[in-house]
């Protein structure tokens, strides 16, 4: 058995430079199929954190992330997707990268390994015991990330963190610790694979549930999403048009007017009552 951390033991497949396209493609497609199982093994580690972020937005707080390259990269941009999809305010979710948002295009060298640095760009949001931290880091060893929790811990601010190894400094400082072991990755080390696919389908997992039981879905339908293109606009009209049973034509006037799916159903309702 290897010392490694699973994340960085050796790839079950070798020589991978001669191997054909289409033995690439199915060799990885069967390493990702382990991911979705790796993340059922984990739902009753993520529910009871995923039941103290909708205690602390109820509250008033927010949902934070932290994390260095790939796993940073990944929490901006599940929170960036929270106000499009939910209609929600930009600060409910605000995730943070190693090195800022210059990082999220280029890597930032040796960010993440200043263990302070994550607690001084959480303190330019005011982050209080009202609000949740999530560390994500693959490793589960991110000085910037491990940092950042030990602060939060210290100003009694709820902590959560995401990884893919067990028994991690970063799982030692977390409150709420979510570890999806997926197993090596197709090229040894490479965890902006079936890593990093675990983690985004766990952060859908954790906002998605949030939002849905804070009310932002009605149904199985985004009615607070963001008419920000013309599809949305006809999804929109699409779902009122469902809704209320009545012409297209007349759920897209309803739409433009009140700009909210749910605000035109609303209106619609209190006018015919």
């Amino acid at each position: 058995m290897s010392d490694k951390p699973t994340t960085e033991q050796s790839s079950y497949y070798d020589d991978l430079e001669h191997m054909k396209v289409s033995d690439l493609l199915r060799n990885i497609n069967n390493e990702d199929k382990k991911v979705s199982l790796a993340v059922e093994r984990c739902l009753p580690q993520i529910e009871p954190l995923v039941e103290r972020i909708i205690e602390k937005f109820e509250l008033g707080g927010r949902l934070f992330y932290i994390g260095a390259g790939t796993s940073g990269r990944l929490g901006v941009l599940d929170a960036s997707e929270c106000p499009p999809t939910f209609g929600v305010p930009d600060d409910w979710v605000i995730g943070l990268i190693a090195g800022g948002d210059g990082a999220l295009r280029k890597a930032v060298e040796n960010a993440e390994d200043n263990t302070t640095q994550a607690w001084k760009d959480l303190e330019e949001y005011k982050i209080n015991s009202n609000d949740v931290l999530i560390g994500i880091a693959a490793s589960g060893s991110t000085p910037y990330v491990i940092g950042g929790l030990k602060d939060a811990n210290k100003n009694n601010v709820i902590t959560g963190c995401l990884t893919c190894n067990l028994n991690t400094k970063l799982a030692e400082v977390s409150k709420y610790p979510i570890e999806v072991v997926v197993g090596s990755e197709f090229v040894t080390g490479s965890t902006r694979m079936k890593s990093g696919t675990a983690q985004k389908l766990v952060l859908n997992m954790i906002t998605t549930s949030v939002m849905i039981r804070l009310g932002k879905v009605k149904g199985n339908r985004m009615v607070d999403m963001q008419l920000s293109n013309d599809k949305l606009v006809k999804r929109g009209t699409f779902m009122i048009a469902n809704e209320l049973n009545i012409d297209p034509k007349e759920a897209n006037r309803l739409l433009l007017k009140y700009k909210s799916v749910r605000k035109a159903v609303e209106n619609y309702n209190k006018r015919i009552h």
